[in-house]
């Protein structure tokens, strides 16, 4: 008890500091040299906002689709370092700045993926509610990392508000996005051919799941590889009924779903209806689904919600699946639990958000 009550205030105090030392050391201030340099391609519907700073290069209005690459650095903290090493994840997250963008339209962001992926495809991820393009930028980065996706890795991000308060205007600018989601799931299937990953979290995994219906209807003989849905803000029966149009052109779907998914609670009770991503639903008619339930990993922060970039657990699974290409009966950590769903045992780190 002891143990644990010192590891809290350890905790607490590396997140106080932390804070404190963000707010007195800007981005600008910080050594360049000092920083560990991460990238990755995009391609957005957001605003340019002619704003100098990096992590706002992109505002939160709809426009046209652009594309280019965003860097992500780490706030050197010198001597401090250890503390930020002992915080949480969630934590040493708000160490991490965009400092460079750099433009270019979407053939030429694809073109220079077809050198990174090396013949492989990208997996192409969707971010969900409540974000900016920086914090976007950085948490596409965290789950490249934590997924092992470098170099095969192509975020679409859409006009996400960034604010708490603007669920709705987010769905409406979700649905808004939907056919120019398509069209880049279409086109990276076009220069990559059926290996193309299509990924989504959260709100975004509805924009997956819309889009991916949209895809089967234009083009029925179209395949790609494999659709991962992390913690899904969607209506499961919703789901259920757009399901046999979409099975078909993939060579398979895995879900990922919470006990301790705070958001997608709320979500559920603003909208009426289970969500996707919950635990509870009868995730054994979703023939050719197949369910990951992350019920044995404890949470190790308030949300529950992101642990697709805060469990080393998670990205080890996701490894397994995109890289290796494995089906859940076939990845080590995973115990059958149903016809067509699985449990993830704990391994490395718990699940965290």
């Amino acid at each position: 008890m002891r143990s644990t009550f010192s590891n809290l205030v350890r905790l607490f105090g590396a997140s106080l500091v932390l804070g404190v030392t963000v707010a007195l050391f800007p981005t600008a201030a910080i050594p360049q040299t000092a920083l560990d340099d991460r990238e990755l391609p995009f391609l957005t519907l957001r605003n340019l906002t002619g704003k100098d700073d990096p992590g706002q290069f992109y505002g939160d209005e709809r426009s046209g689709l652009t594309a280019g690459w965003c860097r992500v650095r780490e706030v050197d903290l010198g001597g401090l370092a250890p503390l930020a090493e002992a915080a949480p994840s969630f934590i040493r997250e708000e160490l991490l700045r965009v400092d460079r963008i750099k433009g270019g339209d979407s053939a030429e962001v694809l073109d220079a993926l077809e050198d990174t992926t090396r013949g492989t495809a990208p997996a192409v991820y969707v971010h969900g509610y409540y974000i900016s393009f920086e914090k976007g930028c950085r948490r596409a980065i965290l789950l490249q990392e934590n997924a092992g996706l470098a170099g095969r890795f192509l975020w679409f991000s859409w006009p996400s508000d960034g604010s708490i308060a603007y669920y709705t205007h987010d769905e409406a600018d979700l649905y808004w996005s939907v056919p120019d989601l398509a069209d880049a799931i279409i086109e990276a299937e076009r220069r990559f051919g059926g290996d193309v990953d299509v990924v989504g979290h959260s709100l975004g995994a509805r924009g997956v799941v819309l889009a991916l219906y949209e895809v089967a209807n234009r083009m029925p003989d179209i395949r790609l590889d494999q659709i991962v849905l992390l913690a899904p803000d969607m209506d499961f029966e919703i789901f259920r009924r757009m399901l046999p149009r979409i099975l078909p052109i993939v060579e398979g779907i895995t879900i990922y779903v919470a006990a301790n998914d705070r958001p997608l609670a709320l979500s559920a009770q603003l909208h009426g209806y289970p969500r996707l991503g919950e635990t509870g639903n009868d995730v054994a008619s979703l023939d050719g689904v197949e369910v990951v339930d992350l019920g044995n990993l404890p949470a190790g922060s308030p949300t529950g919600h992101l642990y697709h970039i805060y469990s080393a657990a998670v990205g080890a699974d996701l490894r397994q699946l995109l890289n290796d290409g494995l089906r859940a009966a076939d990845r080590s950590g995973l115990l059958q639990v149903g016809t067509n769903k699985w449990r993830l045992q704990q391994r490395g780190s718990p699940v965290q958000e």
